[in-house]
């Protein structure tokens, strides 16, 4: 089973093959500022379960500014839009941003996070895993 995507102009694409580990909603500040959103979705896979071709991919690397760790944003060097990331607290796993694929729709969220740091006006599907800090 193959998931397709890319960036926003079309340059840079991706392929996910096979099941992701894990597929999270972040309300932390690191994913409100790399999504310019309430929450950023990200779709973790193993590294080798990710091929990324095509244009120019850039890459920013900072540390968090709750836990100290570095976080790798991968984005299209022609549009800016960022499509992947790798932390340090999740070796050997790439996230792909949910909305670059090409079917957003295909996978489930397992769980929101970092719900201490969502808008007060945040609600969540009945059922649905939260929790105040990362899931490890």
């Amino acid at each position: 089973m193959n998931h397709s995507g890319g960036c926003q102009c079309g340059a840079v694409k991706f392929t996910a093959t096979g099941e992701p580990v894990r597929a999270m909603a972040c309300h932390c500040t690191t994913c409100k500022l790399r999504s310019g959103s309430p929450y950023g979705i990200g779709v973790y896979f193993k590294d080798e379960q990710v091929e990324i071709s095509g244009g120019q991919v850039q890459t920013f690397t900072f540390s968090s500014d709750t836990t100290g760790r570095w976080i790798k944003n991968e984005f299209c060097a022609a549009c800016g839009a960022t499509f992947s990331w790798t932390l340090e607290m999740r070796p050997g796993l790439r996230a792909i941003a949910g909305g670059s694929f090409d079917d957003p729709d295909w996978f489930k969220l397992d769980a929101h996070i970092w719900t201490q740091s969502a808008r007060s006006d945040m609600c969540y599907p009945e059922g649905m895993a939260t929790f105040p800090q990362a899931l490890t």
